[in-house]
């Protein structure tokens, strides 16, 4: 599962710094994502630690090659991209199609990583 384990890299590589510049500096943040919304200030900053503890969680389930989770780091995207797609759709913000390509981009690398890692496992 070599490939899927470096794909988790990139997930790694935007939760973590992601987090850490919405807490930091949201409304700058927010800027670089292209959003035309008001968020204020406590939300984003909210959104900031949390994607920080997932990013911990992620760099975990890297450092321990917890290779039974890989699977679920494709569930949760999926379902944060669903969510982006709709809050999209309802607020016409280019911040959720920002999020939705980067997401969407791990969530490629990772799926094609995983199909092509079980294939060469199974045979």
């Amino acid at each position: 599962m070599r490939r899927t384990y470096l794909s988790l890299y990139y997930l790694i590589g935007y939760l973590i710094p992601a987090g850490l510049a919405l807490f930091v500096a949201p409304t700058f943040t927010l800027k670089l994502l292209l959003s035309n919304g008001s968020y204020g200030e406590v939300m984003p900053r909210v959104l900031g630690l949390v994607l920080v503890a997932l990013g911990i969680v992620v760099v975990q389930i890297v450092r321990l090659q917890a290779q039974r989770l890989y699977s679920a780091t494709l569930a949760a995207r999926s379902v944060i991209l669903v969510g982006l797609f709709l809050l999209y759709q309802s607020s016409g913000d280019p911040l959720f199609l920002s999020l939705l390509l980067i997401v969407g981009l791990g969530f490629v690398v990772t799926a094609v990583s995983y199909t092509l890692d079980r294939r060469e496992r199974s045979s």
